[in-house]
């Protein structure tokens, strides 16, 4: 029969109580004590009441008053025997007369042990399941591998097993997610701290560390990429052999038949490996980007405990309240002089700085006398020619220059000719005024470049005729 068909309509009763966490570690502490090695038949009545008192006084449990609760059981609410009594008549204890010991036994329906195991799971940070780990993985495929029988419920036990560790990666970083938002919601140093200390804490993060560490998964990782690949390899040398000798096999016949049967297990094992290959990749990824998370995790943390003290120091700036309590003392003068004995300053103490605005103050000992404005003298009248920039040397200086180096009515610039700055201006105006008014193809010639030590660079120049020029 299916077992929710034999849950009884008040049996979820429980989930609308206030009281829901107690009624769970009520069911937690019987269930556990149920199945210790010293009970043999059960429970009774007065034990599972003696547990339910252990529970309230070890948890400190504050007994809440429900809509559901009738008047005339208020006075006994929240005691032991009123709490089982409301788990037997809600189905989830089954209460049987034993006549041998004279006692009523409690037990677990079928159907509120699969509850109770779950709110077992729930309150424990600990997981009674194999711990997923790449170690885990590792061993079922060397098992499988040097299995002489090739049991594929070894392959189908890693495969569940890479799955549930893709899952755990994946609530992994959905709870750092988490805790990316409850990090920038808080607004103080202790509420960071507190975000910090959870996430160290966490059931997650214990697993993490067992990854990172015992588990080595880097480590690991290659090795179970060199079994898949290994197992692959056989598998295909089985199959090559159970086909080879399927030749030549009468068909229906026993021996065909196990053939048969051989042929499809090592296809379904190939088809798990591939499998388990295919979530490896998936794990791997999710793995790398935890690590990465982690990483920015922190990086978030201290950014936001640096902001969170550059602002708390903004928002209880002393300075700003000591000013603003001198402002309101009628003592401010007498404290501003002993500061400033104390306090030896660059510059004393001024009511008024550079900085601050003018203010005439009034003394009222002669009355207000208007003062005419004196008009603006006339600006001088500007002429365009004034804005007419000046040459930098004279014609009489230039053709100075020009004397000065020519020899047998050639002019010609070398490296002596140039020994500064004003010498090269010199040079270039004398080229210019050469070109500007030459007849012919030979009044004026550019050579080689001409690079001095001073850092100085010009071409070498000659100019003829340039003796008839007159100043």
């Amino acid at each position: 029969m299916i077992l929710k068909k034999r849950i009884p309509d008040n049996f979820y009763k429980l989930f609308r109580t206030q009281n829901m966490d107690y009624y769970m570690s009520f069911l937690v502490a019987i269930y556990e004590e149920n199945n210790a090695e010293y009970t043999t038949i059960g429970l009774t009545m007065e034990e599972c009441k003696a547990i339910i008192e252990e529970t309230i006084v070890r948890f400190k449990i504050a007994w809440k008053l429900d809509e559901i609760e009738e008047e005339e059981t208020i006075t006994i609410a929240g005691t032991p025997g009123y709490i089982l009594g409301r788990l037997i008549n809600w189905g989830w204890l089954k209460s049987d007369f034993d006549e041998r010991w004279n006692s009523y036994i409690i037990s677990f329906p079928e159907y509120s042990q699969l509850y109770v195991e779950l709110f077992q799971k729930l309150q424990s940070d600990e997981d009674s399941r194999e711990r997923e780990s790449i170690l885990a993985i590792y061993s079922a495929l060397f098992t499988y591998r040097t299995d002489q029988e090739k049991n594929n419920d070894i392959l189908r036990n890693a495969l569940q097993t890479s799955k549930r560790l893709g899952q755990l990666l994946s609530n992994m970083q959905d709870g750092m997610r988490n805790y990316f938002e409850e990090l920038s919601e808080k607004k103080d140093f202790l509420g960071i701290q507190e975000v910090l200390v959870d996430e160290i804490n966490n059931s997650d993060s214990k697993k993490y560390a067992i990854l990172t560490t015992t588990d080595s998964f880097y480590r690991y990782k290659e090795e179970v990429k060199e079994l898949i690949s290994v197992i692959l390899v056989d598998n295909d040398n089985i199959k090559m052999e159970l086909e080879r000798k399927r030749v030549g096999l009468e068909k229906d016949s026993v021996t065909f038949l196990r053939n048969q049967k051989a042929l499809e297990l090592c296809d379904e094992a190939m088809h798990m490996v591939h499998q388990i290959e295919r979530e490896f990749d998936v794990i791997e990824r999710k793995y790398n980007r935890l690590v990465e998370q982690k990483s920015v995790f922190a990086k978030r943390a201290l950014a936001r405990i640096h902001y969170i003290l550059q602002e708390n120091n903004m928002d209880q700036n002393n300075i700003v309240k000591l000013v603003n309590l001198l402002d309101r003392s009628s003592k401010k003068d007498e404290i501003m002089e002993a500061l400033q004995e104390k306090i030896v300053l660059s510059t004393a103490y001024k009511n008024l700085s550079n900085d601050s605005l003018y203010h005439k103050k009034w003394k009222g000992d002669h009355e207000f006398e208007p003062v005419a404005i004196l008009a603006e003298k006339e600006q001088k009248e500007e002429k365009i020619t004034d804005f007419i920039p000046k040459p930098l040397y004279t014609k009489k200086q230039i053709h100075e220059f020009r004397d000065k180096n020519m020899k047998d009515g050639i002019f010609e610039a070398t490296s002596e000719t140039v020994e500064s700055v004003e010498d090269l201006e010199k040079l270039l105006f004398l080229w210019q005024e050469a070109t500007s008014i030459r007849q012919d193809g030979d009044k004026a010639e550019v050579f080689e470049d001409i690079y001095k030590e001073n850092g100085l660079t010009f071409s070498r120049l000659r100019i003829r005729g340039s003796e008839e020029k007159k100043c």
